[in-house]
């Protein structure tokens, strides 16, 4: 493991190594920050379920009330009038077979986000092994395949986060910024915890939030007490 420098373990050291409630931790993990740029605040949840078995997924969206802070960039990829309808709501870029044949000649990554309609999926799926490993790949699930475009491109704009659990049972997920006000920040972590606690699968047995760390991009982390997200499952 890589020496962590004295700043890092300055602020480390005023983390108590128990676990805080969420109206502890957002404060603190901002108080701590000793960076000179606006980190991202992430969640990181470990669940008990066995992502190998399909009935044992966990995945969903959620749009943040306060948003990331910061404004995502769209891809859209559609035909006809949905073209039309993308640039309308405020997509960055839009068009159809041309932005697919831009992605597979150029590896182009500039943007944040990708919206595809139904018709389009089939080009679309060329691109499975660049946007896949990304995160990127249009899905029905997640809402980022659809004949509504703009409801898609305005959720992303205003913070809709895309959860995946990965191969080791752990969520990782961005809440907004350092520098946002405390409420904001904790209404945002509250709002992602609890679509996780409502994505439960019903194959997953015994404790589902198994523990559960706040921090910043560059900072330490503060565990969070999780009895009060698994007592909602009880």
């Amino acid at each position: 493991m890589a020496k962590q420098g004295k700043k890092y373990l300055a602020a480390a050291q005023q983390v108590q190594q128990r676990d805080y409630n969420l109206e502890e931790a957002v404060p603190l993990v901002q108080k701590i920050k000793f960076t000179k740029f606006n980190e991202t605040v992430e969640i990181h949840l470990r669940l008990g379920v066995d992502p190998k078995h399909a009935d044992q997924m966990v995945r969903g969206t959620v749009v943040l009330p306060n948003g990331l802070g910061k404004s995502k960039k769209v891809l859209v990829i559609a035909s006809g009038d949905k073209i039309r309808e993308a640039e309308a709501a405020g997509a960055d870029y839009f068009g159809g077979e041309e932005m697919v044949n831009k992605i597979q000649a150029e590896n182009w990554m500039d943007y944040d986000a990708v919206v595809a309609t139904p018709d389009m999926m089939r080009s679309v799926g060329r691109l499975g092994k660049v946007l896949g490993p990304r995160g990127l790949m249009p899905n029905p699930k997640t809402g980022t395949v659809t004949t509504d475009v703009a409801k898609a491109v305005q959720e992303v704009k205003a913070g809709k986060v895309e959860f995946r659990v990965d191969k080791t049972g752990v969520i990782h997920a961005p809440v907004g910024k350092v520098g946002f006000e405390t409420p904001k920040l904790l209404e945002n972590a509250e709002t992602l915890i609890n679509a996780v606690v409502r994505a439960k699968p019903a194959a997953a047995k015994g404790k589902y939030v198994k523990s559960a760390t706040l921090c910043s991009t560059m900072g330490p982390g503060v565990r969070l007490d999780t009895t009060r997200y698994n007592a909602k499952q009880a």
